[in-house]
C-alpha cells in the first residue's frame, strides 16, 4: 500500500501554504509536525480532496486519487480538526448517520457501529448525548467515525488539541492500537502526542519539508555542542532547533 505526493502545492492568494510537497507514505504512523500556520492541516484537507490543489500530484497505489473518486474516499478515514458534533444526537445515532453518509452497505451498519465503539470504549455510552461527553469522548467520537469502513488510509488533524494530559495518552494510545496494516497521518503541534508512537516524522515549515526521518533519526541529527532540554535529548529538543523561530500563524 502506498500514498505518493508529488510536488502537491497550495496558495491562497499570495500565500503559498503548501510548497511543491513530495512525499512516500507506506503502513505505519506518520507524525506531522509544524507550528500553526506551518500548512498541516492544507495538507490534509488536500489528500481528502476537500480543498483543490494548484499543482502536484496525489497516487494511491498508483493511480491519481481525482481518478479514483469514490474509491479512494472508501479507503480513507479523517478526523478533523475541529469537533463538528451533533451534539443533540447520541454517540449511536452520530455513527449511524457517518455510516450512511459513507456508504456503507446497510446490512453492515449495526455491526460496523459496534465495532469501532468497542474499539474506542464508548460502547457503555452508545445511548448518551454527545452534548454530555467530555472533550476526551468527543474526540473519540471523531475517531469512532473516521475508523467506520475500515478505512486503509487514516488522517488525524490535531486529534488532541485541547484535551488534559491524561486524555491525550488515552487517545493516542488508541491511535497506536488503530494503526496496524494502514496508513496514519497524524498532524499536530504537540509534540509528546507523536515522539511515542510515530514510525516517521515530517517537520513542515512554511508549507515546506524541513526534515524527515524515525524520531532517534531527528534527534541525532541535532549539532554537537546544543544543551538539551531535559539532560538527554528529546523530540522537543528537534522541534525548537529547527522550528522554534516560526511564528504562531492562523492555519491556511
Amino acid at each position: 500500500m502506498e500514498l505518493k505526493l508529488n510536488s502537491l502545492t497550495k496558495r491562497y492568494g499570495q500565500k503559498v501554504a503548501l510548497d511543491s510537497f513530495s512525499y512516500t507514505f507506506r503502513d505505519g504512523i506518520y507524525g506531522i509536525l509544524g507550528a500553526n500556520g506551518a500548512g498541516k492541516s492544507t495538507l490534509m484537507n488536500l489528500i481528502t480532496d476537500n480543498v483543490k490543489r494548484d499543482g502536484g500530484s496525489i497516487t494511491f497505489d498508483g493511480e491519481e486519487i481525482l481518478k479514483l473518486g469514490d474509491s479512494f474516499r472508501s479507503q480513507l478515514g479523517f478526523m478533523p480538526q475541529q469537533q463538528g458534533l451533533y451534539e443533540g444526537m447520541t454517540a449511536e445515532t452520530f455513527l449511524a448517520y457517518m455510516a450512511r453518509l459513507k456508504k456503507l452497505p446497510g446490512k453492515s451498519i449495526r455491526s460496523e457501529i459496534t465495532r469501532v465503539l468497542e474499539l474506542t470504549n464508548l460502547t457503555d455510552v452508545r445511548h448518551g448525548k454527545i452534548g454530555s461527553f467530555s472533550g476526551g469522548m468527543k474526540q473519540r467520537v471523531l475517531l469512532a467515525q473516521a475508523m467506520l469502513g475500515e478505512p486503509k488510509v487514516l488522517i488525524l488533524d490535531e486529534p488532541t488539541a485541547g484535551l488534559d494530559p491524561k486524555e491525550r495518552v488515552r487517545l493516542r494510545n488508541y491511535i497506536h492500537d488503530l494503526s496496524k496494516d494502514r496508513i496514519v497521518l497524524l498532524a499536530t503541534h504537540i509534540v509528546s502526542d507523536i515522539e511515542a508512537i510515530a514510525n516517521d516524522i515530517i517537520l513542515l515549515k512554511k508549507g515546506k519539508i524541513m526534515l524527515s526521518g524515525a524520531p532517534k533519526e531527528l534527534i541525532a541529527s541535532l549539532p554537537e555542542g546544543r544543551k538539551p532540554l531535559l539532560g538527554y535529548f528529546t523530540l522537543e529538543d528537534v522541534y525548537l532547533h529547527y522550528l522554534g523561530d516560526d511564528e504562531a500563524e492562523d492555519e491556511a
